[in-house]
Parts: C-alpha cells; sequence; structure tokens
C-alpha cells in the first residue's frame, strides 16, 4: 500500500469515531477530515465540530442530508414496499448509501488517499460502507480500525480517551448503553440486555413511541396524498419529502406505533436481535400499498411482489450501487407512473389502518365489482367457461387415475 497521507472519517463525534480519530492520526501520521451527515437522526450534530477541532481538525463537513436522505433513497425503497425477511424496514441499510456517497465525494474534494469508518468487523455496515465506496471509487483505500486494533471493548476505548485527554459524554452508572443508529427512518436499539432474546425490551429504551396501552384513547386520521408513488402531502397540504417523515414520526409515534422486535440474519452470517421503531415507515409502508391497490395492474402488483425480496435484501446487504439494483428500481419506477391519489388511515393505539383509498387514475371499476345490479358491465354466465379452461389439466389428470389428494 502506498502511503496514506489524509483520511476522510465518518464521524458521529461519538465514543467510538473519536477514538478512531486520534488513532488513525497516531497510526497513520496522516491528515484527519471528518464528515458529519444530518440524517434526522433527532440529535444535534454541531457539537462534533467542536471535538473534531480539539483534536487539531482543521478540514471539518458537517452536512444536511434529510431532503436527499428521503428523497432519493427512502422514497425510491419504498416505491418497492420493501421489508427485510418479513419485519426489517431497512433504515440502518438505506442511510449506509449515502453516507458513502458523500465520503468519497469529499475524498475527491480534499484529494484524500482513504476513507475511514467506525462499523465493527461483526457487523453489516463495514460491508455497505465499503461496497459503496469501492462502486464509486475503485481504486479508494479503506481504513476499517475495528478490524486492525486491539480496542475491542468499551473499557479500552475509555481508558484511551483518558490517555489521549479525548472527551466522551460518559453515561451514569456502569451500566453500558445501548448501541443506537438513528435518522430519518428509525431508530435501532442493539446490545446490553437485548443480546438475549427472550429478554423483553425495557419500556424507558424506547424514544420515539409511546407504549400503544398508553397511546390516546381517541384516533388520529391522516389523508396522506401520493403522485407517482411517492407521498406529497398530508391531509391537503404539500410537504418536501423530509417534512413528510419528520411529521409522520411524531403523529404516528404518539399514536404507538412503529416499534418492532427482531432477530434477523446479517450478510456476515450471524443472527442478531434487534430492537427498532420505524413510525413514518409503518404509515407510509401501509398507505403505499393501499394507493397501489386501487391503481395497479393485478399482474404487474404480483410481479412487483415477486421482486421485492431480492431488492430488500440487496439493500440489507449493501449492493444500492448495484446493476442489478438500479436495474429492479427502473423496473418499480416504471409501476408508479400512474399510483396517483389519496389514502385515509387511522393511527389508533399501535395499528395503522386504511380506511379510505381514491385515485383519478383508479382501475377499481364499481360498476363491475358491485354486488347490486351491474346493468350487463359483466356478464356472470363468462365465469363458466373461465373455470372449466382453467380446470381442463386438472381434469385430464384425474382420468388417468393421477392421484391429486
Amino acid at each position: 500500500m502506498s502511503k496514506i497521507n489524509k483520511i476522510v472519517l465518518a464521524y458521529s463525534g461519538g465514543l467510538d469515531t473519536s477514538v478512531i480519530a486520534k488513532w488513525l492520526q497516531e497510526e497513520y501520521q496522516a491528515e484527519i477530515v471528518t464528515f458529519t451527515a444530518d440524517l434526522g437522526q433527532g440529535e444535534e450534530v454541531e457539537p462534533a465540530r467542536a471535538k473534531a477541532e480539539a483534536m487539531g481538525i482543521k478540514e471539518i463537513y458537517i452536512d444536511d442530508l434529510r431532503e436527499e436522505f428521503a428523497r432519493d433513497f427512502v422514497f425510491p425503497m419504498f416505491r418497492a414496499n420493501a421489508i427485510y425477511e418479513g419485519e426489517y424496514y431497512l433504515g440502518t441499510s438505506i442511510a449506509r448509501p449515502l453516507i458513502a456517497k458523500r465520503l468519497i465525494e469529499i475524498a475527491k474534494e480534499t484529494g484524500a488517499d482513504a476513507i475511514s469508518h467506525g462499523a465493527t468487523g461483526k457487523g453489516n455496515d463495514q460491508v455497505r460502507f465499503e461496497l459503496g465506496a469501492y462502486a464509486l471509487m475503485p481504486g479508494v483505500q479503506v481504513i476499517a480500525p475495528w478490524r486492525e486494533w486491539d480496542l475491542n471493548s468499551r473499557e479500552k476505548l475509555m481508558a484511551y480517551c483518558d490517555e489521549h485527554g479525548i472527551q466522551v459524554e460518559k453515561k451514569k452508572g456502569k451500566k453500558s448503553p445501548y448501541s443506537m443508529d438513528a435518522n430519518l427512518l428509525h431508530i435501532s436499539y442493539e446490545g446490553d440486555i437485548l443480546e438475549d432474546p427472550w429478554n423483553e425490551p425495557e419500556e424507558d429504551m424506547w424514544l420515539w413511541t409511546v407504549a400503544p396501552e398508553n397511546a390516546p384513547d381517541e384516533p388520529t386520521y391522516l389523508e396522506i396524498g401520493y403522485k407517482n408513488g411517492d407521498p406529497v402531502s398530508i391531509d391537503g397540504k404539500d410537504m418536501s419529502a423530509a417534512e413528510i417523515m419528520e411529521y409522520l414520526n411524531k403523529v404516528a409515534g404518539a399514536n404507538g406505533i412503529g416499534r418492532t422486535d427482531i432477530v434477523e440474519n446479517r450478510y456476515v452470517g450471524m443472527k442478531a436481535r434487534g430492537c427498532y421503531e420505524t413510525p413514518a415507515g409503518f404509515v407510509m409502508l401501509r398507505a403505499h400499498r393501499a394507493i397501489e391497490s386501487i391503481t395497479l395492474d393485478r399482474d404487474a402488483a404480483h410481479l412487483k411482489d415477486e421482486m421485492m425480496p431480492r431488492y430488500a435484501e440487496l439493500i440489507y446487504n449493501g449492493y444500492w450501487w448495484s446493476p442489478e439494483r438500479k436495474m429492479l428500481q427502473a423496473a418499480i419506477d416504471e409501476t408508479q407512473t400512474y399510483v396517483n391519489g389519496t389514502v385515509k388511515v387511522k393511527l389508533y393505539k399501535g395499528n395503522v389502518t386504511v380506511v379510505g383509498r381514491k385515485s383519478d387514475d383508479s382501475l377499481f371499476d364499481e360498476s363491475i365489482a358491485t354486488f347490486e345490479d351491474d346493468a350487463g358491465a359483466y356478464d356472470q354466465k363468462d365465469a363458466a367457461g373461465f373455470i372449466k379452461l382453467n380446470a381442463l389439466r386438472l381434469r385430464t389428470a384425474a382420468k388417468k387415475g393421477r392421484d391429486l389428494l
């Protein structure tokens, strides 16, 4: 490997990346550039600047990426109704390709030789960051300290901070905090008592949602407007992508919506237990499927559902920038041309219920679907021939004595 002179670090300002910034300075004798992304995590990102400056870092990037994240990453994913393994809304997964993209942009702007991240060698994020980086800058060098150093515990990290004068917030008490990741789509919790899948999460762990049993006794109704498969308004008020997600997180969270507790299969081979709060995601998925139910052709909708698990797996595994994800996205986006209209949902004690949907592009024809007089719009006698033709192969097999039981 050639001498590394400058490294762009994905920097949160927390314990791990603060240690990493100093460790990179000492281990590689290189200039460090920090990049902190505001993805709607709900915390101040500016304090990261003071921490970086205290370590003598001169080039500091703090970028508000909320709109780009919602518009160009979350919304395209929700057009696909993507969920991994039937439960995970991909909140962490979908943020990584944007961070990788910005890391590479900054590396090019600053003339850096390498990028670095704080993902561990046990998780999925190392794969997601690095696949994205290599796809966008094939010759980039990637430094993953967790795969190199021996600072493999919180105690060792804190001792390193004490030794090098690194200021970090210390949690009161002796228990380690949960490992958390937050953005506009979700907040995740791992570690501590959650490492035993039998343990129920502590109620005070949840930050974005009230317990469903403590949610208001009166339901909240929302009307979500859609254009080309994306939500564009709530209750008739036009909003940006990020504004819609921020609003839905607040309202749905107040109604106890968005909690999941799952054991998922990581790409690196292990099972991992995680708890997630995804209030906006719960509402958006339910509403999107509702507007598709009246605007999408049957077989197009069914084929799209067949493609979804593969699409979700690509995002989970870090292949957002792959040609196959791009190909699937083009097919999915083509189906969204007529996914326009309004969906009415009821939010009540942890549940999202669709109670209405309408669209000028609706394929629902009441004159055909009615149980009343259809005035000749549908000839029920036609069904007899339809059934007999579809039963032909079954009848043929039965006549030959083949046992179908």
